[in-house]
């Protein structure tokens, strides 16, 4: 099926892009990579009549570490996030992610911050940037503004945007020198939604957890933070007995339903499996780190 008749603008700045999304109201769309919109576009479930391309504006394709923390920008891609020497390290969770989004040619024109935007509750970067404690950094009409991650998302494929904003980028403040972690995803085929997926980074102090994060995919209305196994592991020592209890905990904050890919069952255990084994990969690589 064909897209709806629209019109297009690609303007050269942020500012230009807001005017116009502050003209046209409702009937005007934010685009970059399109992996998101388009599809839609095609099914006759979105219908915009104007396409605002932020694709030419520059400098929103540059991912970069500085003033304590990695700016990813609104154009970066997740090939970019893939491959850059950036996501590795103390990052590697970002890499580990950027792995498993969809297919080569969603991971080479789909943006990382076009997927935050679209809020899509089966949505990967979501649980990584929970478990991150990320910060989207929208700009509008009065300046910009800062939002935690886990004031972002308001529902399935909603967000606390204004209509007139545009999301400029995404900061990662950087972890601490002794810090690892790791996304793992349960494919039922390449390319595929997550059955269930858990997002882990932990970061130790003096050999105890300082502070921890996991979030999960997948079994929920939208990504879900697992609060209390991230409370759980502060301030203790990363022991067996306390890997498993943060993937019991992690698996009780899991609400997934019975549908094609498994039973609600199956999936809270997948959650509490992948829980226990990030956390033990986020400590190994925090050893190397």
């Amino acid at each position: 099926m064909y897209p709806a008749a629209f019109e297009y603008q690609a303007p050269s700045t942020v500012e230009e892009a807001i005017s116009l999304l502050e003209e046209h109201g409702d009937e005007a769309k934010l685009i970059a990579g399109g992996q998101s919109l388009i599809p839609l576009m095609k099914l006759r479930f979105a219908t915009p009549q104007l396409l605002v391309d932020i694709g030419r504006i520059p400098d929103l394709d540059t991912m970069q570490q500085e003033d304590g923390g990695l700016h990813i920008g609104a154009r970066v891609s997740h090939k970019t996030c893939e491959r850059s020497k950036t996501s590795a390290g103390r990052f590697g969770i970002i890499a580990d992610a950027a792995k498993v989004i969809s297919d080569p040619i969603v991971r080479n024109r789909g943006t990382v911050v076009g997927s935050l935007v679209h809020a899509d509750p089966q949505g990967d970067w979501g649980a990584v940037m929970l478990a991150l404690r990320a910060e989207v950094v929208a700009q509008g009409p009065s300046g910009s503004r800062s939002i935690p991650i886990d004031e972002f998302f308001a529902g399935p494929f909603t967000t606390t945007l204004g209509g007139n904003e545009v999301v400029t980028e995404v900061r990662v403040p950087t972890p601490q020198p002794k810090s690892g972690g790791t996304y793992l995803k349960l494919e039922r085929k390449v390319g595929d939604y997550a059955t269930a997926a858990v997002a882990a980074q932990v970061d130790f102090d003096h050999g105890k957890v300082g502070q921890a994060g996991i979030a999960l995919t997948g079994v929920g209305p939208g990504n879900v933070r697992a609060t209390e196994a991230e409370a759980a592991l502060r301030g203790a020592e990363l022991t067996d007995d306390a890997i498993a209890e943060a993937g019991r905990l992690a698996a009780e904050a899991a609400t997934p339903q019975d549908d094609v890919r498994g039973s609600a069952t199956y999936k809270r255990n997948v959650v509490r499996v992948f829980t226990e084994r990030g956390l033990r990969e986020a400590a190994k690589r925090a050893q190397a780190a």
